[in-house]
């Protein structure tokens, strides 16, 4: 599944001439990888930073202190800041960004399987946001879930455009 989203991905960036840098947080670099298995990626993708720890979404990606103060990592407002942070930080003109719970565990105000997205394309100043709630499947299951998520959200834009 995985592999047909990614090819759909970067045949949709080459359409509208875009290059992609993902943020990733909870996925790891998952969608990085999808992206990056297929032969001839290097077109369309710059690169992928994973930024697991807050610390190092302020020091990679340019996230606020105070943004995660007040909003926490698994937040719209981090996921925005992550994405433009990609963006600023690498050739790439579109990013894609992953923070949430993938489990176990989890809280009652943030649940396991709550997953923030966001998506920023510079050359039309366009940021995109959601939160999706894949529910308590399975760590596995959230990381994969979030990965094809993210690439659904890169192919509608592209195809939007």
């Amino acid at each position: 599944m995985h592999s047909e989203l990614a090819n759909k991905t970067l045949e949709a960036a080459r359409r509208v001439n875009r290059t992609i840098a993902t943020a990733e947080s909870c996925t790891g670099g998952m969608v990085s990888a999808a992206l990056t298995e297929i032969a001839g990626s290097s077109d369309v993708v710059v690169c992928g930073f994973t930024t697991y720890a807050n610390s190092a979404k302020e020091m990679m990606l340019g996230v606020a202190s105070e943004t995660l103060a007040q909003h926490g990592a698994v937040s719209t407002e981090v996921a925005e800041q992550m994405a433009r942070g990609a963006v600023a930080r690498s050739d790439a003109r579109t990013s894609v960004s992953i923070t949430g719970i993938a489990g176990p565990g989890g809280s009652d105000f943030k649940p396991e399987g709550r997953v923030c997205f966001a998506l920023f394309d510079e050359p039309t100043d366009t940021c995109l946001t959601e939160t999706i709630e894949f529910g308590a499947l399975g760590r596995t299951h959230v990381r994969c879930a979030a990965r094809d998520h993210a690439l659904g959200m890169l192919i509608r834009f592209f195809e939007s455009q």
